[in-house]
């Protein structure tokens, strides 16, 4: 069979089945691109066309880059190529994928697959921090590719070549990919009626394509009513986004003032398209602000807010300018603390993908829904199967979950409900071990596991776990399965003059505490120890809570500290030389800063940012493991603590005291408190007698650094705390410590600060300060 008769062949079957089918040419680039236009010139497809190549030698409708695959989300071609000559990356393979449609030809360029798991590209490169060098990332990943593209149903394999006579192209069909389906029986599509006494439109269902957006859009009608929530669920592919559009247009149609959020206003394009079509143009009375992204119908509207913002409208629902209703699309790709702040009065929907090419987040489905079941919402469910561009069980579809490990997951529970850390193993997880035929499950369980442990989690990471030198895995086992996971991060041991060039402003992948504590926090020699980075840590969610994560940890730390009493040498390469200390860099809340602080280590900076998603600072924390990393902490906390209190002052002057209390409970001590008599007795006045704040700030903010930064001395409340850090710290106008305390006046906050500062007095106090607090008696 030659090329263009098996591309007929190929595109017949995924037209009689609405299915979709691969064409895999591998080869020299120049004559896999002959054979692309051969194949397309013979499927007989539509002129819709997509090309992901760097490169313009086959014709297209639409051309990216690999590097901007993610534009394609959203839109829908009868074949789309991607060219993985120059880059193989991850996401780029699952995003093409997901933009063919039904009856349509996904076809991937590709090296000799013999070759091309030994072959180093663009896409390693970025793989290869430093100190390592592109010879150091392994084939792992794009081996197993190739395995899955050589066994999968539906997949075409061919390899092309030049011809002899340089006039066209060679092809040898090694794996026709044919699945000869059996006939499947068709039935005439009934439109979608809306349900008995729906309050929505009737065109808001007519507008739907399957039943199950259609149950969807009628789930939203809740949405009318205060305290509900709608959880919408599906893979990619089944118009969920569709679905919130057409019920946030239904909503501005009745007169809502309809938030959408989502991580970007790209991903929620789709939804935002709906609710413009079914609202109307101006004919219609509706305009759209392009610049706002904001679609006004009657009294009602639909706008977008990013993911910090739109918690920040919500958080009373009774403030001015507050929505009627919250659409949260993409909800898994958003951390699980955030997705809590939008459970306040307000009604809302969560429409999310658990499985996706553009980050997956089972966290959503293990943590937050109990969470959500755990508030007073009414929470109304409901999960989209039906396939909405191509037909159920499509070859691609499972292909791409297969190969790109998208539909991973932990332990069945039943396996691992037993564990705890006096029955766990420490385990190396090696990479290419797991990318092994036989270790499908084991890396599955895996990855699963690390899935759970960021709210985003995407194909490329699968790749930096099996291939970039400069990443490990490690393990607590139980029965043979993995319950806790840690993915760590080989970092600094640079050279003297790379980090000359680092602190002149050069920055450096992978290599996050050292590139920040160099050229933001002005240390040259912080990047010389080396350190190993907690990328991830995460516990089966059957077992947390029993300190098998504390256990991970100390297991890492014995593995690479200098006490170790396993002798065995970490495998060859990584990290290949003493460590020096454990870091972790994260979006900090209280919880996990006391998590870390248990486990030992210490902030060293709070970023004067907030993440642009979750709406978080960032928490650097060290562990030392040698005399070099105790060297390298305890300057970089010292310069933490001395600073800490002017930064609280200025860019971190929003940030939640509470993440304040414990950022600073979770540096060492080290503060001294050089306060002259007099701000000792302006001090001792203001806790025990007519003494006022204002005239000496200075003093009451050395004494809230003092408490605060490590272990206290004085039990003060959370309450008290709170007032020194907006006050004294954060230095807040009364009026709003008075609003964000909720403090009955302004005299009453004042007469709190007062009253917080007098025991810090009577246990820090110097003799000048007892002095001045005995004036005043017990008055």
């Amino acid at each position: 069979m030659d090329l263009p008769g098996l591309t007929e062949r190929l595109v017949a079957e995924a037209r009689a089945t609405d299915e979709r089918r691969l064409l895999v040419l591998h080869g020299a680039r120049d004559p896999c691109e002959g054979a692309a236009r051969t194949a397309l010139d013979a499927s007989g497809l539509g002129s819709r066309v997509a090309v992901v190549s760097g490169r313009d030698a086959v014709d297209a409708t639409t051309r990216r880059p690999p590097s901007r695959a993610g534009d394609l989300l959203g839109e829908t071609y009868d074949a789309t190529v991607l060219d993985c000559h120059d880059e193989c990356r991850p996401n780029a393979l699952g995003r093409a994928a997901g933009t063919v449609d039904g009856g349509g030809l996904l076809v991937i360029l590709a090296p000799p697959l013999d070759e091309w798991p030994d072959r180093r590209d663009g896409f390693d490169d970025s793989l290869a921090v430093p100190p390592f060098g592109i010879d150091d990332v392994t084939g792992a990943f794009r081996r197993r590719l190739v395995r899955t593209l050589r066994t999968h149903r539906g997949v075409a394999v061919v390899g092309v070549a030049a011809a002899d006579d340089d006039a066209g192209v060679r092809a040898t069909v090694e794996r026709d990919g044919l699945t000869e389906p059996g006939p499947r029986l068709v039935t005439a599509d009934e439109p979608v009626r809306p349900p008995d006494g729906a309050a929505f439109p009737a065109a808001a269902y007519a507008s739907c394509l399957t039943a199950d957006q259609a149950d969807a859009v009628a789930a939203c009608e809740h949405l009318r009513d205060p305290g509900q929530a709608v959880v919408l669920t599906a893979d990619r592919g089944r118009g969920k986004s569709s679905a919130i559009g057409l019920a946030a247009g239904a909503l501005a149609l009745d007169g809502r003032d309809v938030l959408v959020t989502a991580p970007g206003y790209r991903n929620a394009g789709e939804a935002f398209a709906r609710a413009r079509e079914l609202v109307g143009g101006p004919g219609a009375g509706a305009a759209w602000d392009d610049a706002d992204h904001t679609l006004s119908v009657g009294d009602g509207r639909v706008r977008f807010a990013g993911p910090p913002a739109a918690a920040d409208a919500v958080a009373d629902p009774d403030a001015p300018g507050a929505p009627d209703v919250l659409l949260v699309d993409e909800a898994a790709s958003l951390p699980v603390r955030l997705l809590e702040r939008y459970l306040t009065g307000v009604p809302v929907a969560f429409a999310t993908t658990v499985h996706g090419y553009e980050g997956a987040g089972r966290g959503f489905d293990v943590r937050f829904r109990d969470r959500l079941a755990a508030t007073d919402h009414d929470v109304t469910d409901r999960v989209l199967e039906t396939p909405i561009r191509y037909a159920g069980g499509d070859p691609v579809e499972v292909w791409s979950f297969r190969a790109l490990m998208l539909g991973a997951r932990p332990p069945v529970a039943d396996l691992v409900a037993d564990a705890s850390p006096g029955t766990v193993e420490y385990e190396r997880l090696d990479p290419g071990r797991l990318a092994a035929p036989d270790a499908e499950w084991r890396l599955a369980e895996t990855f699963g596991l690390l899935v759970l442990a960021h709210y985003r989690t995407e194909p490329a990471d699968l790749a930096r776990l099996l291939d970039a030198p400069n990443v490990a895995v490690r393990a607590l086992v139980h029965d043979g399965h993995p319950v806790a996971v840690a993915l760590l991060a080989r970092e600094g041991g640079l050279p003297a003059e790379r980090r000359r060039r680092m602190y002149e402003g050069e920055r450096v992948r992978g290599n996050m505490l050292p590139d920040v504590l160099t050229t933001q926090l002005r240390d040259e020699t912080a990047a010389a120890p080396v350190g190993v980075r907690v990328l991830r840590i995460a516990t089966h969610h059957a077992v947390r809570s029993e300190g098998l994560g504390s256990r991970l940890l100390d297991a890492v730390a014995a593995e690479f500290g200098p006490a170790a009493e396993d002798t065995a040498a970490p495998e060859p390469g990584w990290p290949g030389e003493s460590v020096d200390y454990l870091g972790v860099g994260y979006g900090a809340t209280p919880r996990l800063l006391r998590f870390w602080n248990r486990n030992g280590f210490r902030t060293v900076h709070l970023s004067t940012t907030r993440n642009d998603t979750s709406g978080e600072h960032s928490a650097l924390m060290t562990r030392p493991l040698s005399d070099a990393g105790r060297a390298l902490h305890d300057r970089s906390a010292s310069w933490f603590a001395r600073r800490v209190g002017s930064v609280l002052a200025d860019p971190l002057r929003d940030a939640d005291p509470d993440v304040v209390r414990a950022t600073l409970r979770a540096t060492d001590p080290g503060t001294p408190l050089d306060l002259t008599d007099r701000e000792w007795r302006t001090v001792a006045a203001a806790a025990h007698g007519p003494g006022m704040y204002a005239p000496a700030p200075r003093p009451f903010r050395r004494l809230a650094l003092r408490h605060l930064l490590g272990d206290p001395d004085v039990d003060l409340s959370p309450e008290a705390e709170r007032l020194l850090v907006r006050k004294a710290l954060q230095a807040w106008p009364w009026d709003r410590v008075v609003d964000d305390l909720d403090f009955v006046s302004r005299r009453a906050c004042m007469r709190a600060l007062g009253d917080a500062c007098a025991p810090l007095v009577d246990v820090y106090g110097t003799d000048a300060a007892r002095e001045e607090a005995a004036r005043y008696g017990d008055n």
